[in-house]
């Protein structure tokens, strides 16, 4: 008789996010720090502008002007950067937990894994749609009691990061149209004011990443110690929802 095919457990489908999870903590840390250098150089451009505009510009200093600008280009060139490769790094690793969540337990996933990724490129529904695969996530990494109940893990910190990332990409929006057909030197002054804003908004929502990233990554670490086998509670699919 043929050899019987090999048997393939559950937990070989499991891989780590930690290290990952490490390299996403890094990028965040470093998008903060490209944030303030943002907020710096628009403090100085501001500077600039404002002194310009008491006098009417009469005392404009045209080279102190242009360093202030290609200092201000700069930093934003570096924001784009990355958030581009903080970006990537942070899809892959959601990817990550999001097919851990489906050995944990798959009943919790209300959408396909592929969505994982495919998510957060739909205009106005990357808004929503990857906060609901965050629940699931999240529910699922939750259940760490060996006597199959489920442990209360609240979901505000997840809320929280969701929230301040959502508001920072609606102000970041508005705020690159106005910027974009600002000519006046008021116009510039205001709206280098509102970029300043959304910076802020971004270093909260980095800081909250953080939080949310290590968060996760150590719950699906203490969910994996346990078994990788669904612990059941009907009626609770919706705790994190």
């Amino acid at each position: 008789m043929p050899p019987a095919p090999a048997f393939y457990a559950p937990q070989q489908y499991l891989r780590s996010p930690e290290g990952l999870a490490k390299a996403v903590v890094v990028l965040l840390v470093i998008v903060a720090v490209a944030d303030l250098l943002a907020v710096a150089a628009g403090v100085n451009i501001r500077r600039v502008l404002a002194a310009g505009l008491e006098n009417d510009f009469a005392t404009y200093d045209e080279a102190e002007a242009t360093l202030a600008d290609n200092l201000y280009g700069s930093a934003s060139v570096l924001q784009t950067l990355v958030y581009l490769a903080t970006g990537v790094v942070f899809i892959i690793w959601f990817r990550r937990v999001r097919l851990n969540a489906e050995v944990f337990d798959p009943s919790m996933q209300s959408m396909r894994p592929g969505w994982a990724v495919g998510a957060w490129f739909i205009p106005i529904a990357n808004w929503v749609l990857p906060r609901r695969i965050a629940g699931g996530i999240w529910t699922a990494s939750a259940q760490t009691n060996t006597d199959g109940s489920w442990r209360t893990v609240p979901a505000t910190l997840m809320n929280l990061w969701w929230g301040a990332w959502v508001c920072s990409q609606i102000i970041s929006q508005y705020t690159a149209r106005r910027y974009w057909v600002a000519e006046q030197p008021q116009e510039i002054l205001d709206t280098t004011g509102l970029l300043m804003v959304t910076d802020v908004f971004d270093i909260v929502a980095a800081v909250l990443a953080i939080l949310f990233v290590r968060k996760l990554t150590r719950m699906q670490g203490e969910r994996a110690a346990l078994g990788v086998y669904p612990l059941g509670a009907p009626g609770l699919a919706e705790r994190a929802h």
